[in-house]
């Protein structure tokens, strides 16, 4: 696994890591701890989600004290989350759905964005706007690999980021197909080992995570 690449709107997200870890922070204190556990086992692109109250102050903190993280946003429903986070030092942005709004703001931000689609419609949409590259979601729930190779030959311009439901038993069938550049997932951050601080665990799991790509997966 590379080094991860500087922050730039050039920069692909999809072309990071071929796992991003979707983390969700509870107590502000694990955010640098868990982040650097992640990064030392090959997973630099880190989704912290907004689904917390200490959210943008993890991100803050990773931003600050990890220089090995690439360290994004999730969760991202209004423009002014948008400027909130990447104030904070959000290097790439994520969202579960989008909007005409929601989307000019990410677009205007200056970082890479994933907006999130789960229908052809939704798909055709965005690429009609110029953005090829989205989040999936729910993966499995809005019909999973199988899904995603039916949209690959009429829609082969667009690539994705599945995330939601996905493990490590499903993630390779996912990183095999020619229109995905990584997944999203928390199989890596078992809430057990969040409890108990457990940070070898967790980089250990973040290891295997990246040996799941073994082959050339990341790009």
């Amino acid at each position: 696994m590379s080094s991860p690449l500087p922050s730039s709107p050039a920069v692909s997200v999809l072309d990071l890591a071929p796992v991003v870890p979707v983390m969700v922070v509870d107590d502000l204190a694990d955010a640098v701890p868990l982040a650097r556990a992640l990064v030392a086992g090959g997973l630099p692109a880190i989704e912290v989600t907004l689904r917390t109250p200490v959210a943008v102050d993890a991100i803050r903190a990773i931003a600050a004290e990890v220089p090995g993280a690439v360290v994004g946003a999730g969760t991202l429903l209004t423009p002014e989350q948008v400027g909130e986070v990447v104030a904070a030092g959000a290097r790439f942005l994520v969202s579960p759905g989008w909007t005409d709004t929601l989307l000019d703001a990410m677009r205007g931000s200056g970082v890479p964005f994933l907006p999130g689609v789960s229908t052809t419609s939704e798909v055709v949409a965005l690429l009609e706007r110029g953005v090829r590259e989205m989040k999936f979601f729910p993966a499995e729930a809005a019909g999973g690999t199988a899904y995603l190779k039916a949209l690959a030959a009429p829609l082969p311009q667009a690539r994705f980021c599945p995330t939601g439901g996905i493990g490590p038993d499903s993630a390779p069938e996912y990183l095999a197909l020619p229109n995905v550049g990584c997944v999203g997932g928390s199989w890596m951050l078992p809430k057990d080992a969040l409890a108990d601080r457990d940070w070898a665990r967790v980089e250990r799991l973040a290891r295997e995570a990246v040996a799941l790509s073994a082959g050339g997966t990341c790009r």
